[in-house]
């Protein structure tokens, strides 16, 4: 697969003290620490695996408000879909909360990666907070095609999950112009004004075969049907797809490293079954992995979704090791260098202060 670019503005930046000293820097190494290795037993490593651009960029604002404003930090939703994380973030002084109206007034919150409507924006002006918008920037622009169809008074059918964040952002852009399709089995239910002028659009962490096939069936209900001027699913979704993709049939359990909550890591376990894995987990930490999985096997694959820190996937590697599975092969397919810089506003008061605003590259898993 060839290397992705974006064209928005992006800098170098610092690791996330989240992501953890990576277990492999510069090569996987031929053997786990400390493993007592059983012959003929190994790990074949996804790669890509773990953060993307976007989840590092909003982990990053969350670390550098807390440094420079002091706590507390408050966050709407988790900024990203993953436990440790949030846990982490919160020892250090953010405050989690379901919605804005919880921020004191005055206040400073960030908004997660998985983006907001325009309503909640709206209700943080009228409380008078301080906001730092850690949206992805690939939410974004889908936000961006969701106002630009709508004011051209297209239908817009949303593949996505009702009640996911991300889809309850995109969706509040333009209500009255966007339904959301669960997938190839609600098809049949939608209900369109002209069928002439129909778009689809799609949530960024989706599968991309079962998106493909909710298009193509409402393509055949729909066959004048536009697609978005760019592909929706991220770059990042995709990566770890076609990785898990490559490394599946070779193995008898692909464990996926990552929250229930976490739509792109769900996912992964389901490409991960229907390209031939004869089984496959989902674990938030090493200390969800079961022996009984992996007893009878002699190959493990091992990746992680996009809002994953590598410790995690390390700790992993360490626990399989201590089951026999001391051989690690990495399975590489990209190799990604996507950047985003950190929310402008944010960005902004550092410089301001003579802080660093750079950050230097990390290579990525």
């Amino acid at each position: 697969m060839s290397r992705c670019t974006y064209p928005w503005t992006v800098t170098q930046y610092l690791p996330s003290s989240l992501a953890g000293a990576s277990a492999f820097p510069d090569a996987v190494p031929a053997r786990t620490p400390g493993a007592v290795a059983v012959p003929g037993k190994k790990i074949l490593l996804a790669a890509p695996r773990g953060y993307c651009a976007g989840v590092d960029r909003a982990v990053d604002a969350v670390e550098k408000a807390l440094a420079h404003y002091g706590p507390p930090v408050y966050v709407r939703k988790e900024i990203v879909h993953n436990r440790f994380v949030v846990d982490t973030l919160s020892q250090r002084g953010a405050i989690f909360v379901d919605e804005t109206d919880e921020v004191p007034e005055g206040a400073r919150v960030v908004f997660s990666a998985h983006g907001v409507s325009p309503a909640v924006h709206a209700q943080a002006a009228a409380r008078n907070l301080a906001t730092i918008d850690a949206t992805c920037p690939l939410v974004t622009k889908v936000h961006k095609e969701a106002v630009r169809f709508a004011s051209g008074d297209y239908d817009i059918l949303l593949i996505g999950h009702d009640g996911h964040e991300e889809v309850e952002g995109t969706q509040g852009e333009a209500p009255e112009h966007i339904q959301v399709v669960n997938g190839p089995h609600e098809v049949d239910q939608v209900v369109v004004r002209d069928p002439d002028r129909v778009v689809w659009l799609s949530q960024t962490t989706l599968s991309v075969d079962e998106t493909m096939e909710t298009v193509a069936l409402l393509r055949q209900r729909f066959p004048n049907l536009q697609d978005p001027p760019s592909d929706d699913i991220c770059y990042a979704t995709q990566n770890r797809q076609v990785a898990v993709k490559k490394l599946a049939p070779r193995c008898d359990v692909v464990i996926v490293v990552g929250s229930a909550n976490s739509s792109n890591s769900v996912r992964l376990v389901e490409v991960a079954l229907e390209a031939g894995a004869g089984a496959s987990y989902r674990v938030d930490s090493a200390a969800e992995v079961r022996p009984e999985w992996v007893a009878d096997a002699d190959t493990v694959g091992l990746t992680s979704g996009a809002s994953v820190p590598e410790i995690l996937v390390r700790d992993v590697v360490t626990r399989l090791g201590e089951l026999g599975f001391g051989e690690v092969e990495e399975v590489r397919t990209a190799t990604e260098d996507i950047m985003f810089s950190l929310p402008k506003n944010l960005r902004s008061d550092l410089k301001s202060a003579g802080e660093r605003v750079d950050r230097p590259h990390r290579p990525r898993s």
